[in-house]
């Protein structure tokens, strides 16, 4: 029978235990909602991440960017970087609806927040994307403004993975890839925190695979006897979220220890592929009316390896994850990719 998580298989990642879903929405408030589009050519889809519930415009987020390698074409990040701020929710889709996926999240916002463009400035639409080409028609825009508004508005804890919205037709390691997501809690003096990451995976070739440090993609590719290892030409988009008290500069810091994660899993970060990461804390909120000052609570520099523990091993965790939930896809012109599982049982290959 088919397990669908990492954990299932006997395999703990680092020394912090997760949360009681193991999942970003582990942070209180965070919901996700997907909308998968599979069908023939059409292997593409949405997901949506809520970083809290009441609304995000008002009260913003502490929130950072960083770039691990640029390929890619996200959306918001100029202003994020500039104000330190998340005011929507992010989207994730394929690269060619970043518009359509702009417009649809622009169109909620004013739907919820009457004062934008008339009161007051405009919104900063987040949007992120991979590349699914391989498996989905691309060019045919399967994406509308009415699944990315499907996507914002029935969103939940629950957060299904594999082959799933914004990940349906997206590859990992050669692979069957997708959505993933993991969290870790930070133990600490003032009291105890989360780490919670979705990962959007599209990036690696076959033979660099590790998982918890054993080379499983050689195995494979050895089985195989050929392979799919194109040129790495993919993408990762992973989404952090905490609770922990951090100013914007300490958030920075904690998300560039991401790539410590990716790396474990075998990615060297080839040059055609973008790793963007964004991360919030909904610790402190911030009113779009600030007229006063105001403090905000912020832990202790000392207090940020934890943190840098928990976003390495949540992230490692999460490509895992994705890529155990996968399951097989033939999309675009009969291209297809299968999943880890199916091959771990055809060749009898262990994860341990």
């Amino acid at each position: 029978m088919k397990k669908e998580r990492i954990r299932e298989y006997g395999i703990k990642i680092g020394r912090l235990q997760p949360g009681s879903r193991n999942a970003i929405t582990d942070v209180e408030g965070i919901t996700v909602g997907h909308v998968t589009l599979s069908e023939g050519d059409m292997q593409t889809g949405v997901t949506a991440i809520v970083p809290h519930q009441g609304n995000i415009f008002r009260e913003k987020l502490v929130a950072s960017s960083h770039v691990i390698n640029g390929v890619g074409k996200t959306l918001g990040t100029i202003q994020i970087e500039e104000l330190g701020t998340l005011e929507t929710p992010i989207v994730l889709t394929n690269t060619l609806s970043v518009g359509i996926a702009a417009d649809a999240l622009i169109e909620y916002m004013l739907d919820d927040t009457p004062e934008i463009g008339r009161t007051t400035g405009s919104v900063n639409p987040v949007v992120c994307e991979c590349n699914d080409m391989l498996l989905n028609d691309i060019r045919a825009g399967f994406v509308t403004k009415e699944h990315v508004l499907q996507a914002l508005r029935n969103t939940s804890v629950e957060v299904e993975e594999g082959a799933v919205g914004a990940g349906t037709g997206m590859l990992c390691y050669s692979l069957k890839g997708g959505i993933g997501t993991a969290s870790r809690m930070m133990e600490m003096e003032h009291g105890t925190y989360t780490m919670g990451v979705l990962i959007l995976t599209n990036f690696g070739i076959l033979s660099d695979l590790r998982v918890d440090g054993k080379a499983v993609g050689e195995e494979l590719r050895d089985a195989i006897l050929h392979s799919w290892e194109e040129k790495d030409k993919g993408s990762v988009i992973i989404i952090v979220a905490t609770d922990l008290p951090v100013s914007e500069r300490q958030l920075k810091r904690i998300i560039k220890r991401t790539v410590v994660g990716l790396s474990r899993t075998g990615s060297i970060i080839t040059t055609g592929s973008g790793e963007v990461v964004i991360g919030f804390s909904t610790a402190n909120t911030i009113p779009h009316q600030q007229k006063q000052l105001r403090k905000l609570s912020i832990v202790p520099e000392d207090d940020l390896d934890v943190a840098f523990r928990a976003i390495s091993e949540a992230t490692e965790e999460a490509v895992l994850n994705a890529l155990i939930a996968a399951t097989p896809v033939v999309g675009r012109d009969k291209n297809e990719r299968p999943a880890l599982y199916d091959l771990l049982q055809e060749y009898g290959i262990s994860l341990k």
